[in-house]
């Protein structure tokens, strides 16, 4: 029993020392307990050199950073001191800039008045120059300008007598250039998004041409652009001749409100046709109107010659002692001719029937434009109420903030009337001209028709009396 809790207790120590031995001595296992024993002791003794190894290495570092920390704490107080040191300079200096501030603007009193007069000019000749042609001419100007005005407004700055020279010299090159008619050449941007280069003609600051193109000119973009659509040939005519002329006065469109090349010309360039304003503002009750306006005035005209050449056959009747079937006169007058025997109503009868028969050819499709010219107008009025209705739907989905999306509504309400009216107005004219030939012709014929009966009953009476 006492062997075994010997044994047992040398495994459990065996066992302790094991988990604590180091790689080198787990590589090598002790023999015996003497051993073991032995081994634990180097152990310790390694172990215990290393801890005051150790030490020693903590103590120095902890010594660095006791110097380290006592260097910062140093340089922090030198820092406070120059940050003091600072603050007052800065203060100083502040006082002296705000002592430099008022003895200038004691010393400028007098040129405030001058320089506040020249800022406001220069600020309106800034505006100017940034759409001026002239500016296309001679670049650079408006930066100029700014830096000077910036000078003028300056409170440190003193703007110096040869800029306001310089600034006066452009004022009177704006005045003396806007009456000038000069030829350059330069960049122009096309309307394709293209540049070339070309001869420029510049009529003052009003427009400036190229090729017979009239030109814009935006300072934003730097260099003069074709307008995208240029006035009637008459006036680009007249643009080219003035560009090859060498001297003399020549007739020549401009804009008198050419700031900017132009502005009024290209708006008024741009502003659609009538035709143009038809295509886009129509619709399909406005080309239907369109459509039967047409039908009814080539109808007119067909008729309107048609009744032309009867009315010429009918006069050459009137004329001739023999009856010709080749218009409604003579038919009426072979009528008379083929009934010779019969009593005066009957005659009458007869050739009233003979009329008759001829009213409904000559006043044919005169109900047809009769009928295209009353409802024509209505026709618009339909066109009024759907662009209206079309109107309101834009409201209720949009609102009434932007005019241009209730527009197109607007335009084809007011665009199907225009089209209604005009459409009513020339076919009643048409109408009432027809009219007139087939009333004339059947004129004729009813008075050559009563011209017979009263031959007829005269001879009759004659006949009764001899």
């Amino acid at each position: 029993m006492k062997k075994n809790i010997i044994k047992l207790a040398g495994i459990s120590l065996t066992g302790v020392f094991l988990a604590v031995s180091t790689q080198a001595f787990a590589q090598q296992p002790a023999a015996n307990l003497s051993e073991l024993l032995r081994n634990v002791e180097e152990n310790r003794v390694v172990e215990s050199q290393e801890a005051r190894e150790r030490e020693q290495r903590f103590q120095q570092q902890v010594n660095q950073q006791e110097q380290i920390l006592e260097e910062t704490r140093t340089r922090i107080s030198e820092e406070e001191a120059e940050n003091t040191r600072l603050e007052g300079v800065f203060d100083e200096n502040r006082q002296r800039l705000a002592d430099a501030r008022a003895q200038l603007r004691e010393v400028r009193a007098n040129l405030n008045e001058l320089l506040g007069t020249i800022q406001g000019v220069a600020g309106d000749f800034r505006s100017i120059f940034d759409n001026s042609l002239v500016s296309a001419q001679y670049p650079g100007r408006n930066e100029f300008l700014d830096s000077f005005i910036e000078r003028v407004a300056s409170d440190t700055e003193q703007v110096r007598v040869d800029e306001i020279e310089r600034f006066w010299f452009y004022m009177q090159q704006e005045l003396v250039e806007s009456g000038r008619v000069v030829q350059y050449d330069d960049i122009v941007g096309l309307p394709s998004g293209e540049q070339e280069n070309r001869t420029i003609t510049r009529i003052g600051t009003f427009n400036s041409i190229a090729d017979g193109d009239y030109l814009s000119y935006n300072g934003a973009v730097g260099h003069l652009q074709v307008l995208p659509r240029q006035p009637g040939a008459d006036v680009v005519g007249r643009a080219q001749a003035l560009e090859s002329a060498q001297s003399g006065i020549y007739k020549v469109g401009i804009d008198p409100t050419g700031a900017q090349g132009g502005s009024l010309m290209a708006n008024l360039i741009n502003f659609p046709t009538p035709a143009e304003q038809v295509r886009q503002n129509s619709g399909v009750i406005g080309f239907t109107i369109i459509g039967v306006g047409v039908i009814a005035v080539l109808v007119a005209l067909i008729r309107s010659f048609m009744l032309t050449l009867v009315a010429a056959k009918v006069n050459s009747q009137v004329k001739s002692d023999k009856a010709n079937k080749n218009n409604p006169l003579g038919r009426v007058l072979l009528v008379a001719e083929s009934n010779p025997n019969v009593d005066t109503e009957t005659l009458e009868l007869k050739l009233g029937e003979a009329i008759l028969q001829e009213t409904p050819a000559l006043e044919r499709f005169l109900t047809f434009i009769k009928i295209i010219s009353a409802i024509a107008p209505l026709m618009g009025l339909l066109g009024t109420v759907t662009g209206m209705i079309q109107v309101f739907q834009q409201i209720t989905v949009y609102g009434a903030g932007d005019p241009t999306i209730m527009a197109g509504g607007i335009s084809m309400a007011l665009m199907t009337t225009v089209l209604g009216i005009t459409v009513a107005i020339p076919t009643i004219l048409m109408h009432t001209w027809v009219k007139s030939k087939s009333d004339r012709i059947i004129h004729i014929l009813e008075e050559q028709a009563t011209g017979i009966i009263a031959r007829k009953a005269e001879a009759s009476i004659n006949k009764a009396q001899g």
